[in-house]
């Protein structure tokens, strides 16, 4: 593989195109997935005027399934573009498909530089980037300590966070042929403040989440600490 002035190897990624508007096959997937997932889920959203209208702004909601990021566009009324684990992008079909839909992958455990560069491209464009903090799937055993790229994208590129609360996906096809009820709540946008670490943002990103979610779903982020 080739390697620039500076030694670096360039990164794959580059050679492909990754959207930054809703293309005719998400369009047409999105209609067809939205009438699909009423056949066997019903949701309850609340608070989705919390999103701003416009400029750019980060979801960080909670992670349950594979599924989530389904209700979670329907729920609201901006297209997301979403980080995705670089796992889901080897299969050359699959990559090609997610991209269409306006996913990006991100190497967890590092430092992806070219994952956060492609982060900031989304929010300078002034589009909604969903971003799931945990990093991972809880499967329904409660919230997980978070990670703080949501907050360092925020301070980066100084735009809101809105925390989103999404809850029974894990129960989905567990009763089936009974639809499976999810919710979906919204907070209120939190900006980043200038003395703030990125943790104290994630912290607050998570709290808030962690109030709109079952007792027994909020997990490592149970109890506020007094003072918070």
């Amino acid at each position: 593989m080739p390697v620039d002035d500076a030694g670096n190897r360039p990164d794959p990624r580059d050679q492909k195109t990754y959207y930054l508007n809703v293309t005719p096959l998400r369009y047409v997937v999105t209609a067809i997935l939205r009438e699909a997932f009423k056949l066997i889920s019903v949701s309850e959203v609340s608070d989705v005027e919390n999103l701003p209208a416009s400029g750019p702004v980060i979801i960080a909601a909670n992670h349950l399934t594979n599924f989530d990021v389904f209700p979670l566009q329907f729920a609201l009324s901006r297209p997301i573009f979403y980080m995705g684990k670089e796992e889901l992008f080897r299969n050359p079909a699959l990559d090609w498909f997610l991209r269409q839909l306006g996913a990006f992958p991100v190497y967890r455990g590092a430092q992806d530089g070219w994952a956060i560069a492609h982060a900031e491209k989304v929010l300078h464009q002034g589009l909604v980037l969903g971003i799931f903090p945990e990093g991972s799937r809880s499967k329904g055993r409660g919230l997980r300590p978070a990670k703080t790229g949501a907050a360092r994208l925020a301070h980066a590129v100084a735009c809101p966070i809105v925390p989103i609360a999404i809850h029974g996906t894990e129960y989905m096809f567990r009763k089936f042929p009974r639809r499976t009820k999810i919710y979906i709540t919204a907070g209120a946008p939190l900006y980043p403040q200038p003395s703030e670490t990125h943790l104290a943002l994630t912290d607050r990103v998570m709290f808030a989440m962690a109030e709109m979610l079952p007792p027994e779903a909020r997990g490592v982020y149970t109890y506020r600490p007094s003072g918070f």
